[in-house]
């Protein structure tokens, strides 16, 4: 017997859902950078570990997708992840200290990383049609949670005060879990089969790479964006609206990516396209942030919006079956968050050295030069490197 799930469309509108929690402990952060620095005492190198750690454990936690699938199955692995989740964000709502902020992160990190892990995969099994279109909503869903809750973390602030700020997205992951237990039934698991996947190992770390460096840019503008601003000199507030006006933008982006998909079997011109934008947008951030920041931020959101679901959906198409998938989406993004990870981290350091944030846009351009070789190689139907 296998593990049951709704109808496509109503399974949409719940993957949908459970995306939009996937990002708002990360997203809130940025907004509230000096009111962090101050309650909490952090560092900009502790700053970005906010972000670094969760988007390390999402490469931790992806690389155990497999093992997840085989012991206790998609349906019941996302539940443990969502619990996880608000678990770690409830916790911020009862104590605020640096530590306690770092191990909230990995516990959250690693709860969003099962669930990116194991969701493509149930798509991928269940849906095989319509596995592209139900990865980028899915994808798509991630997206519109960063831009509510970026576009909402100084009013929640102002509002409620830090903590309960910090802690609202638990309540949100908590009926998406009620939703998901209710609307999900289970019978006995498939036994895995004892094959791994046979793409060439050249082939899975290019994929990694592309789908980590491409990553990259999205954490380190999710991180550092609203900083680099507020360092400019604008309001708390105002920030998070040019982010959350980028995040926008990559909803929209995963819309078009959705509705457009199909007419691209050759995805490269697709990604090169985006990849321009995105290089452009980044390369505005050093050139002109303050006589073009909504341009850049539309550049930016359509760059990354797009790379997002393609970098998957990329991914889907060299597996053959769904334990392919699962096994090859887990080294993807296993060691591409891992990769990930590192941007910010990046970012602090220089915040801290005294250096303006344009040295790691700059480095963020180099990255995206790279994408653009990586991606021509990506030729349709090709697993060979």
């Amino acid at each position: 017997m296998k593990e049951k799930v709704l109808f496509p469309i109503l399974f949409a509108v719940i993957a949908f859902f459970i995306g939009l929690n996937l990002r708002p402990m990360l997203a809130i952060i940025g907004p509230l950078f000096p009111v962090l620095q101050q309650q909490a005492g952090l560092s900009a190198t502790s700053f970005s570990l906010l972000t670094t750690l969760p988007v390390a454990m999402m490469g931790l936690a992806a690389l155990s997708g497999p093992w997840l699938i085989a012991r206790i199955g998609s349906v019941r692995g996302i539940a443990a992840g969502l619990l996880c989740l608000t678990a770690a964000c409830l916790w911020r709502g009862v104590s605020l200290t640096s530590a306690q902020l770092m191990l909230t992160a990995l516990a959250g990190g690693a709860g969003i990383g099962v669930i990116q892990a194991l969701m493509p995969a149930l798509i991928r099994q269940r849906f095989a049609e319509a596995a592209a279109t139900l990865m980028a909503l899915f994808s798509t869903g991630i997206m519109a949670g960063a831009a509510l809750t970026a576009a909402s973390a100084e009013p929640l602030f102002s509002w409620l005060g830090l903590q309960p700020a910090l802690a609202i997205s638990g309540a949100l992951a908590l009926v998406t879990l009620l939703i998901w237990l209710t609307s999900v039934r289970r019978s006995t698991q498939v036994s895995a089969a004892p094959n791994a996947a046979t793409l060439p190992v050249q082939r899975t770390l290019l994929l990694m790479i592309f789908f980590g460096i491409g990553t990259g840019a999205y954490t380190l503008v999710l991180a550092w964006l609203p900083p680099f601003y507020i360092q400019l000199g604008w309001s708390a507030r105002h920030s998070g609206y040019l982010l959350a006006a980028l995040t926008l933008t990559e909803v929209a982006a995963g819309f078009i990516v959705s509705a457009t998909l199909h007419r691209f079997p050759d995805r490269r011109p697709l990604l090169l396209g985006v990849l321009v934008l995105l290089l452009t947008g980044l390369l505005s951030l050093v050139f002109y942030p303050d006589t073009m920041p909504v341009l850049s931020a539309l550049l930016l959101g359509t760059g990354i919006g797009a790379l997002f679901p393609l970098s998957l959906i990329v991914t889907l198409d060299h597996a053959r079956s769904a334990r392919e998938a699962g096994i090859l989406l887990s080294r993807v993004q296993g060691g591409g968050y891992l990769i990930a990870a590192l941007m910010p981290l990046v970012a602090g350091w220089v915040r801290d050295s005294g250096a303006s944030l344009n040295q790691a846009w700059l480095i963020m351009s180099a990255g995206v030069v790279v994408l653009m070789m990586i991606a021509w190689r990506f030729r349709p139907q090709n697993s060979a490197a």
